[in-house]
């Protein structure tokens, strides 16, 4: 990667935290302020970067274009859409729509409950395959050869008491994952927070990504969570059918 283009993405990032001046960039990646000043025009002529005020600089139109047109492209985002803003609208909960990329889920749609407690998710965001229902979806999907790389690649870092740790543990839920059809993260990646996961399929029975649903557990106790897993399985079902899945044979992650 080009030096000028390494710098180009490390504003850019430092500027998705929030709006910066001139000094505070020129800090974070180290060069004097006339380097980050024709860093930071071109990337204004292109609407990457806008200025606020005299002093601030933060984020374009232009990025939020592309992360549109990204998303939309991912086809299984539109087709299960009704489905899941069906499922947020019948329970009142949140609803996610995760895919996997590059050893992590990535959230490419989301659905607020109607409850006051937030999410940490938003669309974009990425989260660790060991500690979220939609990640143990997406990996018990996968081949036993691309399942056996990516669990070798996966840092067990502790987020809660409930956090699975070791590959082999993970690699029992994951069994029970793939026989049930469907994934429980109680409270393993936020402690106040559990989840229920099911697989979202396209043609030929082939994974594309992973609904689910997350509740504060101050609203609903694990026995509730439970009790909505029918409803879940029901609305990935019919996101599958809109994604291409005939319903004829499962099959693995894309």
């Amino acid at each position: 990667m080009s030096q000028s283009l390494d710098r180009a993405l490390t504003l850019l990032s430092g500027l998705a935290r929030e709006p910066k001046t001139l000094d505070q960039l020129a800090e974070e990646i180290g060069v004097h302020k006339s380097t980050v000043l024709r860093l930071l025009r071109t990337l204004e002529t292109h609407h990457f970067v806008r200025r606020e005020g005299q002093r601030y600089y933060r984020l374009g139109s232009a990025l939020f274009d592309l992360a549109q047109q990204a998303l939309e492209d991912r086809d299984v985002r539109r087709t299960a859409q009704s489905a899941l803003a069906g499922l947020n609208a019948r329970t009142g909960h949140t609803v996610h729509l995760a895919s996997y990329e590059d050893g992590e889920v990535v959230y490419i749609d989301k659905f607020e409950g109607r409850h006051s407690v937030r999410m940490y998710s938003r669309i974009g965001k990425r989260a660790p395959l060991h500690c979220t229902a939609v990640g143990k979806v997406l990996v018990a999907a996968m081949t036993p050869e691309k399942q056996a790389d990516v669990v070798s690649r996966i840092d067990f870092f502790v987020r809660t008491p409930n956090t699975i740790t070791t590959p082999a543990a993970y690699g029992k839920e994951l069994a029970l994952v793939a026989d049930r059809g469907y994934a429980v993260d109680n409270a393993e990646h936020e402690d106040f927070i559990h989840c229920v996961a099911a697989p979202v399929r396209g043609p030929g029975g082939v994974v594309l990504a992973a609904a689910s649903v997350s509740v504060p557990k101050v609203l609903l106790d694990y026995d509730g969570l439970m009790a909505l897993v029918p409803e879940l399985i029901a609305a990935a079902e019919e996101a599958s059918v809109h994604s291409g899945w005939t319903g004829n044979r499962k099959g693995k992650l894309e």
